[in-house]
């Protein structure tokens, strides 16, 4: 008999790309109110593997990741994603984005992205959001694909997403148990 198979919830997690460390703490609260308490938080990290944010946003830039203690439907991150446009529009200075918020989600086997724009290696989910699996995990560690964009394929990043990946194992065992 042919079945249909649900996922399990995942682990939402974004990453920020900023410039000044107030616009940052602000974004942060503005996320956590609109999605739930944060429950990781990483140390800056300077955002200088490509330039492309640099004549919008100013330099140097930097790169936090936060993930949020609820799970996730995967299937909620059109919403998600929506949700965090409209936050950074809150942030425009002279038309300039001063927050760059990329929401993503972890599980045990892959870490994914969403995006606005198409590529050959994405998935439409609706509404004019994409997806890309951005790394997967393999042998105990979290693994480039080719089209992976360079800074997440520093070990620092890789670490980051593992920690979150222990996150998130220790929760879904719980849930699971329920």
């Amino acid at each position: 008999m042919l079945s249909v198979k649900f996922p399990l919830p995942v682990k939402f997690v974004c990453g920020l790309i900023y410039a000044d460390e107030e616009i940052y703490a602000k974004a942060k609260k503005v996320l956590e109110a609109a999605f739930c308490q944060i429950d990781f938080e990483s140390s800056p990290s300077d955002f200088n593997l490509t330039h492309y944010y640099d004549k919008e946003m100013g330099i140097p830039l930097y790169r936090r990741f936060l993930s949020f203690t609820k799970l996730y439907d995967p299937s909620s991150f059109v919403a998600i994603k929506l949700r965090c446009i409209k936050i950074e529009k809150k942030f425009l200075l002279t038309g300039r984005r001063q927050v760059n918020i990329d929401p993503g989600y972890l599980n045990e086997a892959k870490f994914v992205l969403t995006t606005t724009k198409d590529y050959s290696h994405r998935i439409y989910l609706g509404k004019g959001v994409y997806a890309e699996i951005t790394l997967h995990y393999q042998n105990g560690m979290f693994c480039d694909l080719p089209t992976t964009y360079p800074d997440y394929r520093t070990p620092e990043y890789k670490d980051v997403l593992a920690t979150i990946r222990e996150q998130y194992r220790h929760q879904i065992l719980h849930e699971c148990k329920r």
